[in-house]
């Protein structure tokens, strides 16, 4: 038990360490403006264009880090901040979004099971944790109680192997993201540099991501599992 809250206490300073250098980085790289002037938005456009992908409209919406590709309606939603800046973050987050819709045009499996466990792990988010409580209590009073929690501990399971698939996905979309920046000589050397460092640093919000859902995944298996070997 001991053991598992000291993992759960390095996953959670590790989080806030790689949250805190990820906003530092961009707000680094939000001042290094591009020396052939384009938004954030005419990135994202011209990189679509040079994909031969014509069906995807890109797209600002409010917020800040809320950029993200929607398979669904095809759309690469950029935050306000990176449609309208014409800066090296603003390049990174742009192609990185652009990345997963060339994923999406050209099949790539681990898009299309990320995409398929959406709708499950939907359901499975909102009723885990009750269904793991609800067990672990009925456990102490009536047989089936197990069974219950057991259940809870599948649906946090795919949760936590959402978190997983994720990582290839995003880590993919980022390769290709600089590939086209470098190939295109869409920025400078300085620029380059900048917008890989941007999105090495994004990546890992979701290592740290997955590290602590599968921590918790083996804290409740352990507890529902060894629970009723006691």
């Amino acid at each position: 038990m001991g053991s598992y809250y000291l993992i759960i206490i390095l996953i959670s300073l590790a989080s806030m360490w790689v949250s805190n250098t990820l906003k530092s980085k961009f707000k680094k790289y939000s001042m290094l403006q591009l020396r052939n002037g384009m938004s954030g938005k005419e990135i994202a456009e011209q990189m679509l264009a040079d994909h031969g992908i014509r069906n995807v409209e890109v797209i600002s919406v409010r917020g800040s880090l809320t950029d993200h590709y929607n398979p669904q309606k095809r759309t690469v939603n950029l935050s306000e901040s990176v449609y309208h800046q014409r800066n090296a973050a603003a390049a990174a987050v742009a192609a990185h979004e652009c990345g997963h819709a060339v994923q999406h045009a050209k099949g790539y499996q681990w898009l299309q099971l990320r995409s398929s466990l959406v709708p499950v792990v939907g359901i499975a988010s909102n009723l885990s944790m009750i269904v793991i409580i609800a067990g672990l209590v009925l456990m102490q009073v009536v047989p089936f109680g197990f069974e219950i929690a057991a259940v809870g501990v599948v649906l946090f399971g795919m949760g936590t192997l959402f978190s997983l698939v994720t990582l290839p996905v995003e880590y993919d979309a980022s390769n290709r993201a600089l590939a086209w920046l470098q190939r295109k000589n869409m920025v400078s050397r300085e620029e380059f540099a900048g917008a890989q460092d941007a999105l090495k640093w994004a990546a890992r919000t979701y290592v740290v991501a997955a590290l602590g859902s599968l921590a918790t995944l083996a804290y409740f298996a352990f507890q529902v599992f060894g629970g009723r070997r006691n």
